[in-house]
């Protein structure tokens, strides 16, 4: 495994010109930025010219990062690691001017094989802690990036571990609790970082780095119920749950004069140094594995894109969360799943019943939801992107809800309107059938009960039952009196076509006996009202009502056309009809007297 790695870090600047695309090697071969501090020293913005160098990497990528407090070391240990000299590698603060602001990356990556899956691993380096110039903030966000962005992460630690070492890791606590219980479901958001607690100290001997996190990681007595100890303490149970995701290790002093480390070669360094070294850097080597996102391995742009979110997420507020951390993750999520709902309730035929919309949306929610819960990212605080879906669903559901009253409201008024026309125009037929207005009535009230429906359709039933039986009530009181009137007219009328045209004694007697039977009768009782009760009348009316209208014929519709056909038949038949085949009745009819002289 050590020869390996040897050959693997000696021989990786040359393996990685097979991935680097159209970069020559003066353009890779040097460190990059790809996070930088804006103007106020408090958020974080990205760095083209170091994200770049990532974007054209194919392969699946891992990155490993060192954090740290400002001046110890972690530039210099990263050369160490990528084994280059200070002038080739990171800047180091103690020869040059430090470069390492935000957080920069050796642009040429490693190769490593790790399980059969060819990764290109990149080297991180970030600003320190506890700088001068700089808020507490502003150091949280460049944590809670590395933490998230790397696949292992160095915690480089000079001598021992103090209290604020520990909070400082409260961060990658939230963030395993967040993540770290859901790695092996299909749903993870990404793996956390392995943590590598990094201790240099200049002696060895005494208790073991593993010793030192473990008490470290031990309670604090609070007895006088100290908030921040108390919140430090559940930091160090949940490390202690994690303690299958990290790893201690020490590493002694390179050489007494610090400031020359530098200009020394690895002959002129503590033996025991470059042994632990070595050690360290197939430890390192053992722990990457490929950054996973949602269940894969990201390439080079889609790590741009996943830092681009991380980015997003810490800078939205004024202090970086894991809340809005998922809410940002989750928010790609969120917005396909409220399209999944919009879709299948846009495409629901409206109007529907209430009752029958509000199953329709507590079906497609339910769905939505569905697949939220496994797609979402983040195990407690997803509580928040889950109301949120909420919300929005809520939203698009009112939305569907005035869609459905006003598509209601619109056929049922459309319904109510031609139902209104259409009792206003039975009220004024021609020939008064009460046949022809309850076929009428019946059909509307058919056509709105069958095709009103929606929230609106109990409003307007009322509405139309009250103005149907309005239009009933005026109909039935006009009907005997419009009759009346038509049949005492249609008596006289006949009298003369009985007499006068067609000359047809027996239509001019019956027209005569109507006549008179019409008259005198409501002479007799005082009332036309009394006639309407006469059985007499009421096969008057039977017989009106069989020749007026039926489902063959509508005499209202056809009055018009059948009379005059009947007026040329007549016309035809006093012209022509009597000269070609003369009089021949089987019924008496009025003699001619110039039609006997002419016989005579």
């Amino acid at each position: 495994m050590l020869q390996i790695s040897r050959l693997v870090a000696y021989c990786s600047i040359f393996l990685c010109l097979l991935t680097s695309g159209s970069f020559s090697i003066d353009d890779i071969h040097q460190a990059f930025p790809i996070i930088e501090p804006d103007p106020g020293h408090t958020k974080l913005r990205l760095a083209r010219a170091g994200l770049e160098a990532i974007e054209r990497i194919t392969n699946p990528i891992a990155a490993v990062a060192v954090i740290g407090p400002y001046r110890s070391g972690k530039s210099f240990l990263l050369n160490q690691l990528l084994s280059l000299s200070c002038n080739e590698g990171f800047g180091v603060g103690h020869m040059r001017d430090t470069k390492t602001k935000g957080i920069w990356v050796w642009g040429a990556p490693f190769e490593l094989d790790i399980n059969g899956v060819k990764t290109s691993v990149f080297y991180l380096d970030t600003e320190g802690f506890e700088s001068v110039g700089k808020s507490n903030v502003y150091d949280d966000r460049i944590f809670a990036l590395a933490t998230v962005m790397s696949s292992v992460l160095i915690y480089n630690l000079p001598e021992t571990i103090r209290e604020a070492d520990i909070s400082r890791l409260s961060f990658a606590v939230e963030l395993a609790e967040e993540f770290y219980g859901r790695v092996k479901g299909q749903d993870v958001a990404f793996e956390p970082a392995k943590l590598l607690w990094l201790i240099q100290r200049d002696f060895l001997q005494g208790k073991s780095v593993q010793q030192m996190v473990n008490e470290a990681l031990q309670h604090v007595p609070n007895s006088d119920g100290d908030k921040n100890i108390d919140q430090v303490n559940q930091i160090r149970d949940s490390l202690a749950i994690m303690g299958e995701n990290s790893t201690a290790f020490s590493l002694p002093q390179p050489h007494l004069q610090r400031t020359k480390l530098c200009e020394m070669k690895d002959g002129e360094l503590d033996p025991l140094y470059v042994k632990k070294r070595e050690q360290l850097k197939d430890l390192v080597a053992s722990l990457i594995r490929p950054k996973i996102v949602q269940g894969k391995t990201l390439n080079g742009k889609e790590f741009v894109s996943f830092l681009e979110q991380i980015l997003e997420a810490l800078n939205k507020g004024e202090i970086p969360s894991t809340g809005s951390l998922v809410e940002v993750f989750n928010k790609g999520i969120l917005e396909r799943c409220l399209k999944l709902y919009s879709d299948k309730i846009s495409n629901v035929h409206l109007p529907m019943a209430k009752e029958d919309l509000q199953g329709t949306h507590e079906e497609f929610r339910e769905a939505a939801m569905k697949a939220f819960d496994e797609q979402h990212f983040g195990h407690h605080h997803a509580k928040r992107s889950v109301e949120k879906l909420d919300e929005e669903i809520e939203k698009v559901h009112k939305n569907i809800i005035l869609a459905n009253e006003y598509q209601s409201s619109r056929i049922c008024e459309a319904l109510y309107i031609k139902c209104e026309d259409k009792m206003d125009e039975l009220q004024v037929l021609r020939l008064p059938s009460m046949s022809k207005f309850n076929a009428g009535f019946l059909h509307c009230n058919q056509s709105f009960e069958k095709e009103c429906v929606g929230p609106s359709k109990s409003s307007y039933e009322q509405r139309m039952m009250k103005m149907l039986g309005k239009s009933k009530s005026l109909f039935i009181k006009e009907y005997n009196h419009r009759l009346f009137n038509w049949l005492v007219a249609f008596s006289l009328v006949m009298v003369v076509v009985g007499r006068f045209i067609i000359k047809f004694i027996l239509i001019e007697v019956g027209a005569w006996i109507l006549f008179i039977f019409l008259e005198t009768y409501t002479r007799m009782f005082w009332s036309a009202e009394s006639l309407y009760y006469n059985p007499v009348w009421h096969a008057i009316v039977a017989t009106w009502e069989t020749l007026v209208y039926s489902p063959i014929l509508d005499l209202d519709r056809w009055a018009i056309p059948i009379g005059l056909v009947a007026a040329v038949f007549v016309v035809y038949w006093r012209c022509y009809g009597r000269k070609k085949h003369g009089p021949r009745w089987l019924l008496p009819v009025y003699n001619n007297p110039k039609d006997r002289r002419r016989s005579e």
